[in-house]
């Protein structure tokens, strides 16, 4: 399935990371999948609320958590930088979706970064 919304569609995910050499793409080409992913999720299953956006945003923060040690075995990692940028991505892809109310930190709650 890919995503339908013509705004996903156009948006650089994690553009502000993909310019800086500190984050290697071939890990940031993992999180951009991860948040198409979520986008895909919420397209199919259509959350009725904030609550049920949470679950899915919960899911997809869990991904970001597992990729922090590819993040690192490339002699990166997820901070103060890219934390503010995937929460961006995060809040774009809400809001996008009819979410524009939702609390950035409960998007991504379940983070270890």
């Amino acid at each position: 399935m890919s995503v339908t919304s013509q705004q996903v569609a156009e948006r650089a995910f994690l553009r502000a990371l993909y310019a800086d050499g500190y984050f290697p793409d071939h890990v940031l080409d993992k999180g951009k999948a991860i948040l198409l992913r979520l986008c895909e999720r919420i397209e199919a299953e259509q959350p009725a609320d904030l609550t049920a956006l949470y679950v899915l945003t919960n899911v997809a923060t869990e991904e970001f958590n597992a990729l922090e040690a590819e993040f690192e075995a490339a002699g990166s990692g997820i901070e103060t930088v890219a934390r503010e940028e995937i929460a961006e991505d995060f809040w774009f892809v809400a809001s996008t979706y009819g979410f524009a109310e939702a609390d950035v930190e409960k998007l991504i709650a379940a983070r270890d970064w």
